[in-house]
């Protein structure tokens, strides 16, 4: 089976170095000229599939857009994962879960487990109740050639409070998510298939991203006031593994597909510019 790392590796060298977000909230639907309902959310997410799913590397739906329109929203998640996947996109699944026992496993078997209409090629989840109450995700993205993305240093300004905080022996808080990602990738060849989740935004903070040797989910790009030319600060020698994601800056380009794609585009050559 091959792994989620090394498909990433060679989307991200076909396709190029980028991720866009598909995230319909309330102010870009009405941006598109769209209503907040299920006919606007159809709409909206079909159209940024069609437009990208054949040209980047990874798409990642935010489940909460999809979500708070209940079931029948769920079911067009089902289907953009599907037909994402059908075109050549790896599917980044953010849902942030995190939780002990067999809650963890059981979310673990919706996203991941492809008997699951909900399975993407990865998940987002949060280390925060502990790293070791992720195993049950760790254990099933392995066994199915999955990722999984770990929260570590976010750009949200409550996040270096918790995350900056020293752990036992000194380290922060962050370092210790950091640190045991890496641990799980370790002996991998070519790319981990576990990754972290490192703002665009939050500039040089001291950690050492160095021995991750996984995927590095870049968020914050664009609108949100991440520019290409930082990554170098936060990521270092690691830059190459970096997986800068967008998504106002490319989805207020909408509706017209063509002018996504062109925004893609924008995206693409910009990070292919600093990355390689």
């Amino acid at each position: 089976m091959e792994t989620f790392g090394r498909r990433l590796r060679a989307a991200m060298d076909a396709r190029g170095p980028l991720c866009v977000g598909i995230d319909p909230h309330a102010a870009l639907l009405a941006q598109w000229g769209l209503s907040d309902d299920v006919a606007g959310l159809e709409r909206f997410a079909f159209t940024v599939v069609e437009a990208l799913a054949d040209r980047v590397a990874v798409l990642k739906p935010q489940s909460a857009f999809f979500e708070r329109f209940g079931s029948r929203g769920v079911a067009i998640l089902e289907s953009i994962i599907r037909q994402s996947r059908e075109a050549g996109a790896l599917v980044l699944l953010d849902v942030k879960r995190g939780d002990i026992g067999s809650t963890m496993a059981a979310y673990a078997s919706a996203y991941l487990d492809p008997h699951s209409s909900l399975c993407a090629d990865a998940i987002t989840v949060s280390p925060y109740l502990g790293v070791g109450s992720l195993r049950p995700a760790f254990d099933t993205a392995a066994a199915n050639g999955a990722g999984v993305f770990v929260l570590a240093l976010t750009s949200n300004p409550e996040g270096p409070a918790v995350q900056h905080a020293r752990a036992a022996g000194g380290r922060t808080v962050a370092q210790t998510v950091i640190d045991e990602i890496s641990q799980l990738n370790r002996g991998a060849t070519g790319l981990g298939s576990f990754g972290l989740v490192v703002g665009a935004t939050i500039g040089e903070t001291g950690h050492d991203l160095s021995e991750v040797n996984g995927p590095l989910l870049a968020p914050g790009l664009g609108a949100q006031g991440g520019d290409p030319a930082g990554l170098k600060a936060i990521f270092g020698e690691s830059l190459r593994n970096v997986l800068p994601s967008y998504s106002r800056e490319v989805l207020s380009a909408g509706p017209d597909p063509a002018a996504l794609r062109a925004a893609a585009d924008r995206a693409e050559a910009a990070c292919r510019a600093v990355i390689g």
